[in-house]
């Protein structure tokens, strides 16, 4: 089932429920959204929604430099999982300050896909070499929301 709101907020209870109970709740402030989206729904072409699931975070406590091809971080695994081709949100002081693929991960020499909470790694994120020891990495996969 599908609730769509106009100018309106879902209850927090109401939204709990809801998900429990798998009914998509929709919520506009552009009536011309709600006209499309309810014009696609039942033409059976609306894309599917996802969003951001947090796997794993890791705190970096070394930085090694690996010549022309950027640095990797030396990572512990605070809690979760982190895997490979996951996107990394980079968080520094508490400010996210990138956002990318994480492109390498290895556990002493291997490459592995993943590595659980209380192990050590290696991180490399695509794109990123201005990491920090301190940095605080997180590993996110898009999940299915509808």
């Amino acid at each position: 089932a599908i609730v769509v709101g106009f100018n309106v907020v879902a209850d927090p209870a109401a939204q709990r429920v809801a998900e429990a109970e798998g009914v998509d709740v929709r919520i506009y402030t552009v009536i011309y959204q709600l006209i499309d989206d309810i014009d696609k729904a039942l033409k059976g072409l609306l894309e599917p929604e996802y969003a951001d699931k947090l796997i794993g975070r890791a705190e970096v406590r070394a930085v090694f430099k690996l010549g022309r091809r950027g640095k990797v971080a030396g990572s512990y695994v605070l809690d979760g999982k982190i895997a490979r081709n996951a996107i990394a949100k980079v968080r520094r002081d508490g400010e996210e300050i990138f956002v990318g693929k994480i492109s390498s991960l290895k556990r002493f020499t291997e490459d592995v896909r993943e590595v659980a909470t209380g192990y050590e790694c290696g991180i490399g994120v695509d794109g990123f070499n201005d990491i920090a020891e301190g940095d605080i990495i997180e590993a996110y996969v898009k999940e299915r929301v509808n």
